[in-house]
């Protein structure tokens, strides 16, 4: 039953296509965790990029260098194996060509392997929806297919998201590569240390050339547990087409336990 909903839903998304680089509203490796059964949880992510593309990806965006991006994202656990998301709003405290924006807004739907964590292989796959301002992406409504596979070897975990994006034009022919990975190194239950990679490609029929490409490697450190969780780090661009140096912050809480 779940497996059939999962094939509806990527086939209706794959038969429509193509986005270029996202912003950075959010820079987030997928582990197949999710919210308890009702529990609501947010996160609040913030990206600054000090040294980054200083033209605009299309006419009118926003430009990423000295810009500062982010979203709320609320999520509420609906099945031990099924999440609701909601990124509102996407928004921009500050850019150097369009100032502090709202961007727009994102609905997100999760399905994993129930508490994987426990599991030494986990998976998962996620859909998004967005609503954009045409200053943050060149088309209105754009979706990511986000699959998970990843592997908990001891203190290691690896992890990787093959994604795939839309913007609903072009066919089959204009879906876009861009996965992203992690590999981590828990200390202990509530510290660990990981290098993220995150990577455009262009259309899955044919990558663009390199001097094109979207490529960033990134060092994170991640601290869970007390009054919220916290995920920091700094990525650097090794490609022509990514910005130099980004820095995110990533801080969450559940807002109701039931009384735990």
């Amino acid at each position: 039953m779940i497996g059939s909903r999962w094939l509806l839903l990527a086939a209706t998304l794959l038969a429509a296509p193509g986005a270029s680089w996202a912003q950075t509203d959010e820079i987030q490796v997928y582990d197949a965790e999710i919210a308890g059964q009702g529990i609501f949880n947010l996160m609040v992510h913030t990206n600054f990029t000090p040294i980054g593309r200083t033209k605009p990806d299309f006419p009118g965006a926003i430009i990423a260098n000295d810009s500062v991006n982010g979203a709320a994202e609320w999520a509420y656990g609906v099945t031990p194996w099924f999440e609701q998301g909601l990124y509102m709003p996407v928004y921009s405290f500050y850019s150097t060509n369009q100032g502090p924006t709202i961007n727009g807004f994102k609905i997100r739907e999760l399905f994993v392997r129930p508490h994987a964590h426990d599991h030494k292989f986990f998976y998962g796959l996620n859909f998004e929806f967005s609503v954009n301002a045409l200053y943050w992406e060149d088309r209105r409504l754009t979706s990511e297919i986000r699959p998970i596979v990843g592997a908990h070897l001891g203190r290691w975990d690896l992890i990787y998201n093959p994604i795939v994006d839309t913007d609903y034009t072009g066919g089959l022919k204009g879906l876009q590569y861009n996965p992203a990975g992690r590999v981590a190194y828990n200390f202990n239950n509530k510290w660990a240390l990981a290098l993220e990679e995150y990577d455009g490609f262009g259309p899955l029929r044919a990558f663009v050339p390199h001097n094109q490409q979207f490529h960033e490697t990134w060092a994170t450190v991640d601290r869970n547990g007390g009054f919220v969780n916290v995920e920091t780090g700094v990525g650097v661009g090794w490609s022509d087409g990514a910005d130099r140096v980004t820095l995110k912050l990533m801080l969450s809480r559940d807002l109701n336990t039931h009384g735990h």
